[in-house]
């Protein structure tokens, strides 16, 4: 196999059109269609190149959600092109009352949020990988400063 990245996101969830209107408000995204006779909703990204990036399938209101830690999915990483989207992001997530934490990676900076269903998720912005120096070998969480990354890296700034 030769994978070169993730093209789309399944997801249940209980509520097809709160879910939805959260990704469109959120995250931007645009939804495609509802599938006759399903209770789900596709949706993509206006900056992406694909079909769709998120499938949302509704399971219902009283749906369990799993327990924390136990085996499954503990997050999506969506990722945007500039440390500037990745601000915008913040500012996106932390008005939806949606935004959990924040990471530098040293080869990314991170953003981690929750859906209205609790689903985690991760958006973040990749550092050039020339720049990525003594991480590009190792898994490093350190608390981001998004307005040092943002004087670091924004429009104009060059790979330090």
């Amino acid at each position: 196999m030769n994978i070169t990245r993730l093209n789309h996101a399944v997801l249940w969830v209980r509520d097809a059109d709160k879910a939805a209107d959260f990704y469109h408000r959120v995250f931007g995204f645009e939804e495609l269609e509802r599938p006759p006779g399903m209770r789900a909703a596709f949706m993509r990204s206006p900056a992406g190149g694909n079909h769709h990036d998120l499938g949302l399938f509704e399971v219902g209101a009283n749906a369990p959600r799993p327990p924390r830690g136990s085996v499954g999915l503990y997050h999506l990483a969506w990722e945007v092109g500039t440390i500037e989207d990745l601000v915008a992001a913040s500012e996106a997530l932390s008005a939806a009352g949606a935004l959990s934490g924040a990471s530098d990676h040293g080869v990314s900076k991170s953003l981690y949020g929750r859906d209205p269903d609790g689903n985690e998720f991760e958006v973040m912005w990749q550092v050039p990988r020339e720049a990525w120096g003594e991480y590009a070998e190792s898994a490093t969480i350190m608390p981001l400063d998004l307005q040092a990354e943002l004087a670091r890296w924004g429009a104009g700034q060059t790979v330090q």
